[in-house]
């Protein structure tokens, strides 16, 4: 059995520690279920703007977020369609594993 290649595992690698931290799993819950302004993230999970701006540009260097501009301001999504799968897998995952409620 062949491994992928060292740049990929690297990426993976990258791409679960960064998915580690508790803030960055819950702005990527919110957007999941819709286009977020920074200003509606800081809001909803009850933290500064510069705190909501420092996560989202880590989420947006690892391309689990992208950005659209609307005048004055920029709204977050999840990048794409993998990204999508990638979150509810694991959540699936933890809560079919611990039987938690959703």
């Amino acid at each position: 059995m062949e491994l992928p290649a060292a740049q990929v595992i690297s990426g993976m690698a990258e791409t679960f520690k960064t998915l580690s931290d508790p803030t960055r799993v819950r702005i990527l819950y919110l957007l999941s279920r819709k286009e977020l302004c920074v200003h509606d993230i800081a809001q909803l999970l009850d933290i500064s703007q510069p705190a909501a701006s420092h996560h989202l540009r880590v989420l947006r260097m690892l391309r689990l977020v992208r950005t659209r501009r609307a005048g004055r301001s920029t709204y977050y999504a999840l990048d794409d369609e993998h990204v999508v799968q990638l979150f509810s897998c694991s959540h699936d995952h933890v809560v079919h594993r611990s039987l938690l409620p959703e």
